[in-house]
């Protein structure tokens, strides 16, 4: 006997494929790159996919990276930005004469490969979309070299515009060239703010600082050069505030030491490159095994020697799997992972390829403990500073797990009731305090918050970082509209009775129409609800 099968489900059916990739690799940084061109010299066929160069409504909402609303007006020509970040690097170059297909300015919005609780769809598929439409793409095998991107730690002004993270500096001054500032102070005395500073004196831009919390943690040559060139590091200051009415002017320190002797130091923006983390959703979403580890900087996927995930097919390489201070300093670091996971594509694809050896972990460090302790430093003056700045969401709405600000509530009966009391009834995370507070739930998909609300739930809610699990990724992974994903199109099988829920297609009726008697479950009715037609 033939089982029955749902007529509205997917059983059966596939979506239209804008085409198949035997490899692909997300991700043209020093570790995509030499992913990509190593697989095609061992005689796979690749494709790269990079979001580069953004739409500057992202570049506007902080994605991927935090850009601070300190970039000029030639983001907005989109072929013009191209220009410039094809031009200015011959690595790319090199791809194009390889024979790869490298796809620029395209995003990654959606991932689906089977697993424990389903079997459709019945190929590993890739969303990817740029400004005008999505597409679905089918693959074999991926290769993620995500990288890692901007650690938003708040500080008193941290939400001006003019302040902007490490990675963002670097796209727009490498990728886009067209940072709009002249004079910055660098939060951050590690392997990245010191890597900041000699970036913007290579690009002709005053730094008139450096502050930290703590020491230096990367002594040597570059700190040497910074030095030679007069360039103040305080260290064991805080930040008391941000001068300027409506954009960065100026910066406010403190000594720890001593919070009486604050001074001022004038700057048009603030390069706050207190660490990155791993970029570690496409990794969740394909449901990747993921744990956190403090020192290659949190999320991070479980790999073997490698490069290999949990899934089968799903590789990864580069900045995504960790951070170091070395990797930091050493693009070539991310490189070496890049054709160390292309090789064992190469030899599970039956390719006779020699395996390249996993170089031993140098000098590590608890990443983490950096993040905590610039955040206890500054909780005392962030009471009605925004953390989640999309959805409004100060320090004392976390702490007090306090509703939205647009929901009427009685302030009396949540006056007893925080995150410590929260905590005390089970652990908690942080899908858990987005339901409740939407902090993470805004346009930037919680880039500004997700690490903050993180380490805030282990210093109020007395957890250890480990327990507080990574909080959930769903597509799409970058925002956008509805008339980008509308331009994919299913089949007219699929089209066939999608509106129905739960067999009751009359919810989707106007009150004015009348109801069939059949409830419009009959084939001759729900023909009358078929969006095809």
């Amino acid at each position: 006997m033939q089982r029955p099968v749902d007529p509205t489900s997917l059983a059966g059916k596939e979506f239209p494929l804008a085409g198949h990739a035997a490899l692909v690799v997300l991700g043209a940084g020093p570790a995509g790159v030499a992913a990509a061109l190593e697989a095609k010299q061992l005689g796979l066929d690749v494709m790269l996919v990079d979001e580069h160069p953004v739409a500057s409504p992202l570049i506007g909402l902080d994605v991927p990276y935090m850009f601070g609303e300190r970039l000029d007006p030639a983001v907005q020509n989109k072929p013009r930005m191209l220009e410039r970040v094809l031009g200015g690097r011959p690595e790319i170059a090199a791809l194009f004469e390889a024979g790869v297909d490298v796809q620029p300015g395209v995003y990654v919005w959606g991932a689906f490969v089977n697993g424990t609780g389903g079997d459709a769809p019945p190929r590993a598929l890739l969303g990817l979309a740029d400004e005008e439409h999505s597409w679905l793409l089918s693959f074999d095998r991926l290769i993620a070299a995500s990288g890692a991107r901007d650690l938003a730690l708040a500080f008193p002004g941290w939400d001006r515009p003019g302040v902007l993270g490490a990675r963002g500096f670097a796209a727009a001054i490498n990728l886009y060239q067209a940072f709009s500032g002249r004079r910055i102070v660098v939060l951050g005395a590690g392997a990245l703010g010191l890597g900041v500073a000699k970036l913007a004196l290579e690009a002709g831009i005053e730094v008139a600082g450096i502050a930290d919390v703590q020491g230096v943690t990367h002594p040597g040559p570059l700190l040497d050069r910074l030095n030679a060139h007069g360039i103040p590091i305080y260290l064991r200051h805080a930040v008391e505030g941000v001068r300027g009415a409506t954009e960065v002017e100026g910066i406010s320190l403190v000594p720890l030491a001593g919070p009486e002797a604050g001074f001022e130091i004038a700057c048009d923006s603030i390069v706050s490159a207190l660490d990155v983390v791993p970029t570690s959703e496409i990794f969740d979403l394909l449901g990747c095994r993921i744990a956190w580890r403090a020192e290659p900087g949190g999320f991070v996927p479980a790999l073997d020697d490698e490069g290999r995930t949990s899934i089968p097919g799903i590789y990864a390489a580069g900045d995504c799997t960790g951070v170091t201070d070395a990797a930091l300093v050493d693009p070539g670091l991310a490189a070496a992972s890049g054709r160390r996971a292309a090789r064992a594509v190469a030899r599970d694809a039956g390719i006779d390829v020699e395996a390249l050896a996993a170089p031993l972990p140098g000098e590590l460090r608890d990443r983490a403990a950096h993040s905590r302790s610039w955040l206890e430093a500054h909780l005392a003056s962030l009471d009605e500073i925004m953390i989640c700045r999309c959805e409004e969401v100060a320090l004392r709405d976390l702490l007090g797990v306090r509703p939205p600000r647009t929901l009427a509530y009685d302030r009396e009966k949540f006056a007893a009731r925080d995150l410590r009391s929260l905590a005390a009834e089970g652990p908690v995370n942080q899908d858990q305090v987005k339901r409740l507070t939407r902090a993470g739930m805004g346009a930037c998909q919680g880039r500004r918050c997700r690490e903050q609300v993180h380490l805030l739930l282990t210093l109020e809610g007395n957890q250890a970082p480990g327990s507080v699990p990574m909080p959930s990724y769903r597509a799409p992974l970058r925002p956008l509209s509805l008339r980008v994903l509308s331009a994919h199109d299913e089949t007219a099988e699929m089209r066939r009775n999608w509106v129905t829920w739960f067999g009751i297609p009359s919810q989707w009726l106007p009150h004015w129409e009348k109801v069939p008697e059949d409830g419009g479950l009959s084939d001759h009715r729900i023909g009358l609800w078929d969006s095809s037609q």
